[in-house]
């Protein structure tokens, strides 16, 4: 079998696109200061505000998803719809951070220019994340996507908020005003838009419409140069309601994210580290030093699966996840947490369990990527029909209705243990039902997303072998699809 390969340095510039996505997503975090000191916004408002705008994310993914199937430009959709996306989102921040802030336009302004931050957010999202398996189908390749991926998820957003709190917060008071909000937008856009034209460089080569091309066994039309296989919402329906592996994969994903995002939240980080461990600094310190060996993991992960495939990396990997947060989940309930940093022994033991942990997950987090990438290619050998950016959008519903879901799943698990009126402080004093509520949602919601990933796992008929068969039957029908064009096409 002879694969699709792609060079190194264009892997690594085409997921540049995910790294200036992330310069984005720190200035994201400041809406709550831009809101309240910009547009006059009531704290408890801008969070409703935040919320629903998220249900027109969710709507508008699918809608932009099929659209981008649809086009078919000369030079390529991949750059178009990157710099075009970059463009709106920018145009969005810009005119929200520096052009509207201050200036009494209030809420409405806001508002709208929130949406159209959105749409070029989906834009430029979708067709990033279809780079991967427009570069490369090998299946030892296919897994560095997602280390580079992830590395620039990992070290962007800590610089780009290292510089927001070292450099531009300490010039303005170390207050979060106007001017600090302004100055911190229009560097950071300036910063995005580098690594866009190198994301951009790093898909040049592949960016044309031969590689978004269907497949057809109707020699007829394929002999007809005027024919056009087109994308309808039906092929959407019928991917999310015939595409078995997508099924299981989108179970495996929604769980996962949810024990993400919910674990995440700022309020369980201050149960956990604040209250019961007594430092609320370690939780800060201790994502920072998990960073070079999560990357080293992946570097592992993409390695482990490139070899044994995507099935069997999630499944060996989720399984040593579960295992793990089982171990911290009994250390927590076994152990008082507040005498784990006086005692050397159980400092070590804590630390490395869940260094081990964060890095069994990033291993399972490379395997996920190279599965989308295989759910796209099954689906071209199952329909005849190349759609990764309705698979990429269908995604993406789910990831926005999770990450919703989220926060509100956090915020009841504390009010169920008594913080209904106030929010749980550092200097709060443990109690066994804040112990329990932590261990919880900290360790237990992720076991039990790891354990609907081994069920859904377990119908995942997308193994390695099954994978080298598909890339054989696309390549040979793409082989009988040239075959039957006249000599004279150029299609």
């Amino acid at each position: 079998m002879s694969y699709r390969r792609a060079r190194t340095w264009e892997i690594a510039f085409s997921q540049l696109n995910n790294g200036s996505a992330m310069i984005f997503y720190v200035l994201v975090g400041l809406m709550s200061y831009l809101q309240n000191a910009g547009y006059g916004i009531a704290v408890a408002v801008a969070g409703i505000i935040l919320t629903v705008t998220r249900v027109f994310d969710g709507v508008i993914d699918p809608v932009l998803g099929l659209i981008i199937e649809k086009v078919n430009l000369p030079f390529g959709k991949l750059r178009f719809f990157m710099l075009g996306g970059w463009a709106v989102r920018s145009v969005a921040i810009l005119a929200l951070f520096v052009w509207g802030s201050g200036a009494g336009l209030g809420v409405w302004f806001f508002i709208a220019f929130y949406l159209v931050y959105i749409i070029g957010s989906s834009m430029n999202d979708i067709a990033g994340q279809m780079s991967g398996p427009v570069l490369t189908n090998d299946p030892r390749q296919r897994p560095t996507v997602q280390v580079w991926a992830t590395t620039y998820a990992y070290l962007i957003p800590s610089m780009f908020t290292i510089i927001s709190t070292v450099v531009f917060l300490p010039r303005h008071g170390n207050e979060f005003t106007i001017g600090m909000l302004s100055e911190t937008a229009v560097t950071y856009v300036a910063c995005s838009f580098v690594l866009q034209i190198l994301a951009c460089i790093g898909v040049a080569r592949v960016d044309k419409p031969a590689s978004f091309a269907h497949l057809t066994d109707d020699r007829a039309a394929a002999a007809d140069t005027r024919a056009k296989v087109d994308v309808t919402v039906r092929d959407m329906w019928n991917v999310l309601a015939h595409n078995g592996p997508f099924q299981r994969y989108l179970i495996s994903g929604a769980s996962d994210k949810l024990a993400q995002v919910v674990k995440s939240q700022a309020v369980i980080g201050t149960l956990m580290w604040g209250i019961l461990l007594g430092n609320m600094q370690l939780g800060t310190i201790l994502s920072l030093v998990a960073i070079l060996p999560g990357i080293v993991f992946a570097i592992f992960g993409a390695r482990y699966t490139g070899k044994h495939g995507s099935k069997s990396a999630t499944v060996t990997w989720t399984w040593i996840c579960l295992i793990l947060a089982a171990l911290m989940a009994v250390f927590c309930l076994v152990v008082d947490l507040r005498s784990v940093l006086d005692n050397i022994a159980l400092t070590i033991a804590f630390f490395l369990v869940y260094l081990l942990l964060n890095g069994a997950s990033m291993v399972v987090t490379v395997a996920n990527g190279a599965m989308r990438a295989d759910v796209i290619d099954y689906e071209m050998d199952r329909s005849g029909k190349f759609l990764p950016a309705t698979v990429t959008a269908t995604y993406n519903i789910v990831d926005q209705i999770i990450s919703s879901l989220g926060s509100t799943l956090a915020l009841g698990a504390v009010a169920l243990i008594g913080f209904t009126t106030v929010m749980p402080q550092p200097t709060d004093s443990p109690n066994t039902a804040i112990l329990l509520m932590t261990v919880v949602l900290f360790f237990g919601l992720p076991i039990l997303g790891w354990v609907c990933t081994l069920v859904a796992m377990k119908g995942y008929k997308l193994t390695r072998v099954e994978m080298i068969d598909v890339q054989k039957r696309v390549a040979a029908r793409k082989t009988a699809s040239a075959e039957a064009e006249p000599a004279g096409s150029f299609s």
